[in-house]
Order: structure tokens, then C-alpha cells, then sequence
């Protein structure tokens, strides 16, 4: 493995990856990365870190705050996942993408560790981005949970801040059945004697990290109840203003300032620009309006569903969908407006919920369907169909949006 190319397509090929496999690809527990962070010698505890769970918004609230504390002067590390078009935007200095040459670097330095301890796909990535982290000397260091946070493999650092963005019903065969035990699987990342800001409160959850935060002593924040002054932001969907938030009381906990200072203001507005981020209600052509979202589960299309519905008053709606296995179907589709255009089809991963399966959910719900080989077709008939004033809306997964925008 000397390239780039050749080094990324064995990190697919040989290690096991839950983006594409699903449950066999995921290995809850600590043991292996902190064995992993041992030898590459605690990259982490070089720097500063904040830790953001959630089941929605974790992402970017993530981006979010990397922005805010760009803007500030800091030098900031973001880890996030799952990339969209290529491997590297998962770990990013200031917005810029991890080097290729580190990437070959490491690999090639620690590939029979990887083997030899069986290390998954998201063990490698969240070492990689530690230690990169430390040898670009960072001021912070952005960390999103992958799955979880409580056996997630960057539950091993001890964080300046933790937040929680809120909890749905996502994942249930790995983290519970119920809100409250995916909220304790969550609330694993709150450590001792560190402040954790929950975005959003729910009847459900509110007990389980009021009994997590005073067992560990650790001061909890409640992001709702925070005043927010007006200030824009440049990520588009209305469930960003929750997340906006969010970030905001992060910050606030933070520096322990009631009012933030201008430059990290700034930073709102500037998400897109510092960071890279795609994929949030992103605005990918005009006439007819296509934005591409990420959205994926029944909570965020609860609220992508009464944004379409402020859209349908200016022309048709078209809707190209795809989804991954294991998300809840049914409840996704009670959501969705009847009287749109459906394009359905599956993004081209092993996990992809085959077309015909949701062809036949839609059509129980009443909904005008249509099936295609991929999303790539789905969106070029939307196009043909779609006038200059209706909007059509691209998502359900994060591999239909990455389809799409490659």
C-alpha cells in the first residue's frame, strides 16, 4: 500500500466498516482503543477536547462550534463521521482535510497493529484523528460521537465540556428500545466533575442524566432554557435553530461567559465556510429549488416534514428517497405529504433498504411512488417532472446525499 487510494480502499475492504455492513461492523467497548491510544502514546490528553452525543444535530452542532472557536483565533480539531465523498473529511484541521501522506503514513506505520489486535474501521479513524490531532498541535479538539457513548470508541477521552443533543429512537438494536436506555447509552459520556449540556428536554430522558450528572458530580446545563440574541447562521434547515442553541450554551459553559464575545458570533454565520460541512439542507441547484439533506430517522423528518410543508405553498413538491436498513419505516412515512411526487431507490451499499421493500411501505401510506436504479436517476427524472417553482428535497441517507453530490 503505497497511495492514497490503495491505503483507503484496504481501510473499506479489511476492517469492518458499520456504514456499509451494519451490526457486524460494530464493536462496542473500550479495551481495544485505549490499548490503540497507548501505543500511539495518549495523543489526546495533548489537548483540550469537547465530546457531542446525540442521536440528531450531533453533527452539526460539532461544525458549529468548530466554526465558533475558529473564528475566535483557535486552532481547531473536528472529527466527525460519516464522511460524504471522501475519507479524509472526517478529520479536519481548521476545515482542511487530514494530509493523504498522513494518512499513508500511518497506516503504513501501525498496519499490523490493526491487524493484529483486529481493530475496526471507526478504531483506526478515531486513532488517526488523535494523534493528528496532536501532531498538528491543536488549541481544541471537536469529537463526535460515532454511535452511542458509552462503548463508543472516543468515549476514551476525558473532555473540557460534553453535549448531548437530544434522543430518538435510532439504533435501537445497539442502544435499547426505549428513550431513556438509548439517553443512559449517551449519557456514558459524561465524565467527573465535567459540565454536559443537554440541547433539548424530554420527560423520558430528563431523570436519566439528572441521576448520571449527579453521580458524577459533573454540572449539568439545559440548553432550552438559554436566551438567545438574534445573530444569522448559514445552515439553512429550520432544525438547525435548535442546534444553534445548543452551540450557544455550549460556548456560554464553556468560557464561563454569559455573553458571548463577537468573533464567536461570527462563527455561526460562517459554518460553511470554515468547515467544510455539505449535506445539512444544502442548496444544490435553483429553478426548480434541489436541496440535498441528511436527514434520517423519524425524529429529523419531524421536522423536515413542516419545512416541506412551508415549501409546498410556492409549487409542487418531489421528493427522491432512499434509506439504509433498520430505520422506522413506518413512522417515517406517516410523516411525509401526501399529495408530492416520489422518486424511491437505494444508495449502492450493502446495507441499503432495498427499493421495492419501501416502494411497498409507500404505496400502504397512500403516496404517488416510483422506483429507480439509483439516486443519480431518481433526481434526473425529479428534474424532467419538476417545475421552475416547485422544490424538490434529496435524502433519507447520508449515502443518498453522498450519490447525489458526487
Amino acid at each position: 500500500m503505497q497511495t492514497y487510494g490503495e491505503v483507503t480502499q484496504w481501510l473499506f475492504s479489511q476492517t469492518p466498516v458499520f456504514q456499509n455492513q451494519g451490526a457486524t461492523a460494530y464493536k462496542p467497548g473500550l479495551a481495544k482503543m485505549q490499548a490503540f491510544s497507548a501505543r500511539l502514546g495518549n495523543p489526546h490528553q495533548n489537548y483540550p477536547s469537547l465530546h457531542i452525543a446525540g442521536t440528531n444535530g450531533k453533527g452539526s452542532t460539532a461544525h458549529l462550534l468548530a466554526s465558533s472557536l475558529q473564528e475566535m483565533g483557535y486552532k481547531v480539531g473536528l472529527y466527525t463521521s460519516p464522511h460524504l465523498l471522501d475519507f479524509s473529511e472526517r478529520i479536519r484541521v481548521n476545515g482542511q482535510v487530514i494530509a493523504k501522506e498522513y494518512v499513508v503514513d500511518f497506516v503504513q506505520e501501525y498496519h499490523s497493529f490493526f491487524l493484529s489486535e483486529q481493530l475496526s474501521f471507526f478504531e483506526i479513524t478515531v486513532g488517526m484523528a488523535l494523534a493528528y490531532f496532536a501532531q498538528r498541535q491543536v488549541d481544541y479538539a471537536v469529537i463526535e460521537v460515532g454511535l452511542g457513548g458509552r462503548l463508543d470508541a472516543t468515549n476514551i477521552i476525558t473532555p473540557q465540556l460534553a453535549v448531548i443533543t437530544n434522543i430518538g429512537l435510532d439504533h435501537t438494536e445497539f442502544l435499547g428500545d426505549s428513550l431513556a436506555q438509548i439517553a443512559y447509552e449517551k449519557a456514558g459520556i459524561i465524565k467527573e466533575n465535567i459540565p454536559v449540556v443537554i440541547g433539548e428536554i424530554q420527560k423520558e430522558t430528563l431523570a436519566v442524566f439528572k441521576t448520571q450528572a449527579k453521580e458524577k458530580k459533573a454540572p449539568l446545563h439545559f440548553a432550552e432554557k438559554t436566551q438567545l440574541p438574534e445573530f444569522p447562521l448559514d445552515l439553512m434547515g429550520s432544525y438547525q435553530e435548535k442546534n444553534k442553541r445548543t452551540t450557544y450554551k455550549a460556548l456560554q459553559v464553556l468560557f464561563a461567559e454569559e455573553e458571548l464575545p463577537q468573533k464567536a458570533i461570527d462563527g455561526f454565520a460562517k459554518v460553511i465556510k470554515n468547515t467544510g460541512l455539505r449535506g445539512r439542507w444544502e442548496l444544490i441547484d435553483q429553478h426548480p429549488e434541489i436541496v440535498a439533506d441528511v436527514t434520517h430517522n423519524t425524529e429529523g423528518f419531524k421536522m423536515v416534514a413542516q419545512q416541506l410543508k412551508e415549501k409546498k405553498s410556492e409549487g409542487e413538491l418531489h421528493l427522491v428517497l432512499g434509506f439504509v436498513k433498520g430505520k422506522k419505516m413506518e413512522a417515517i412515512f406517516s410523516l411525509l405529504p401526501k399529495n408530492a411526487h416520489y422518486y424511491f431507490c437505494a444508495p449502492s451499499i450493502p446495507r441499503a433498504l432495498a427499493v421495492e421493500e419501501v416502494i411497498i411501505i409507500a404505496e400502504n401510506h397512500g403516496l404517488n411512488a416510483r422506483a429507480f436504479p439509483s439516486p443519480a436517476n431518481a433526481l434526473e427524472m425529479a428534474r424532467q417532472v419538476a417545475k421552475p417553482k416547485d422544490f424538490i428535497y434529496a435524502g433519507g441517507s447520508t449515502f443518498v446525499v453522498a450519490e447525489i453530490l458526487s
